[in-house]
């Protein structure tokens, strides 16, 4: 019986043309460079797809679906720390005075537009449970976007708190916010081990609360990212069997050793949300904690970073992910992080596209899902003009997304 497929969608973008095409039976992909994310390559490869997913990859000759002979084929990129849904409201402030919630989704469906328009197949936006109604609306209306995972909520020292002497919440309280996030539909927990880098980050979780809520994490199934700038938070945190830290702005050498003897993920905010924050002040000063001092404070913070990279880089067997804090501002930049990380912290190219790929696939427990060109995967796949393993900056140069097996840009078909 012959299938009839349909484009869902078809939208004029500036850099090209983005689409969403339901995948034919069989597709095959001719690249002229193949980085497989796991640290592999090869020349002239063909990528055979069907129902999705990725049946082989190797040489062959004739015709193909998509030639991409003049650039590199690469997995769909991944972002493991996100904020999907936060933008610049109508009169161009972070505060968003006046917006409905449609308004907050419509800018989230923006967002998500732009993000796989630069080769992210997938995010981990931590998280807001607006993140469950934005998901369902666009696999309900197949609008283009990443795939996306979210945590539903943030939980801190004082969650489920409220009414205790100190404000401060009980273990069980803990306990209880991690099960009810799971309820809500969480794939994942987030929590804020440390105050914001604008406000010190020092320890904010007990070692005990943290304790609880990374130990009932860990019963239900569940991973902990954990918001941590200073070595005391990150110490306890790893201590207390969380997963994954995220941000480690003033991590010592023993904690990032402690990280890698653990198997801890650690997720270095380098290159991308400091220095977003800083081209936007104008958008967020004066709102909650973008204060004068906490701008000074971020500024100050970003040598002290890269120092901090560069000291992982050293550390033997750490498992370094790739996430970008991407909040209002940043949404389409992710890659920035990337060319940070290999122009000013000195990672190899290759390990920033493992990082970028297979390694953040691995510290979502999807590495069997997406994360690579490996048949039975799923067809996330990405060209690039150029070659990133010599010039990182060739990722900015996307030219084809492909996320399961349905193309979604393709810059090269519809080229003049």
């Amino acid at each position: 019986m012959i299938r009839f497929f349909f484009s869902a969608l078809l939208l004029a973008a500036c850099a090209g043309l983005l689409v969403t095409a339901q995948a034919p039976e069989s597709i095959t992909i001719r690249a002229g460079r193949l980085l497989d994310g796991r640290g592999g390559s090869q020349q002239n490869a063909v990528v055979t797809i069907r129902d999705g997913k990725i049946v082989s990859v190797g040489k062959a000759t004739g015709s193909v679906t998509y030639d991409l002979s003049k650039y590199t084929l690469l997995p769909g990129f991944i972002d493991t720390h996100v904020h999907i849904l936060w933008h610049f409201g109508k009169d161009g402030r972070f505060d968003n005075r006046g917006e409905t919630p449609e308004d907050r989704i419509n800018a989230g469906i923006a967002n998500a537009r732009t993000t796989i328009e630069h080769g992210f197949t997938t995010v981990q936006s931590v998280g807001e449970a607006a993140d469950l109604e934005l998901r369902k609306k666009m696999d309900a209306e197949h609008l283009p976007g990443p795939r996306i995972l979210t945590s539903v909520r943030q939980i801190n020292e004082r969650t489920g708190g409220r009414g205790n002497p100190n404000g401060l919440a009980t273990s069980a309280q803990l306990r209880q916010a991690v099960r009810d996030a799971k309820d809500a539909g969480a794939d994942l927990i987030k929590l804020f081990a440390s105050a914001s880098i604008r406000d010190g980050g020092k320890q904010t979780m007990t070692d005990e609360q943290l304790q609880a809520a990374c130990g009932e994490a860990n019963a239900l199934g569940l991973r902990t990212l954990v918001h941590a700038h200073s070595p005391e938070s990150i110490k306890a945190s790893v201590l207390a069997g969380c997963t994954q830290i995220e941000h480690g702005n003033f991590a010592t050498d023993e904690v990032l050793k402690l990280m890698a003897d653990k198997g801890t993920y650690f997720d270095p905010n380098v290159g991308l949300v400091l220095q977003n924050y800083l081209e936007n002040k104008a958008k967020f000063l004066g709102i909650g904690n973008y204060t004068e001092e906490g701008f000074a404070a971020m500024e100050k913070s970003i040598p002290v970073v890269i120092d901090m990279f560069k000291r992982a880089l050293k550390t033997p067997g750490l498992k370094i992910v790739y996430g970008t804090d991407a909040v209002a501002g940043a949404h389409g930049r992710n890659i920035e992080e990337a060319v940070v990380r290999v122009q000013q912290g000195g990672q190899k190219p290759m390990d920033a596209i493992v990082s970028l790929t297979s390694r953040s696939a691995e510290s979502m427990r999807m590495k069997d899902t997406i994360g690579a060109i490996a048949p039975g995967l799923q067809a996330d796949l990405v060209a690039v003009d150029g070659d990133p393993v010599t010039d990182i900056t060739a990722l900015r140069r996307v030219t084809f997304v492909m996320k399961s097996g349905s193309r979604l840009v393709d810059k090269v078909r519809d080229r003049p």
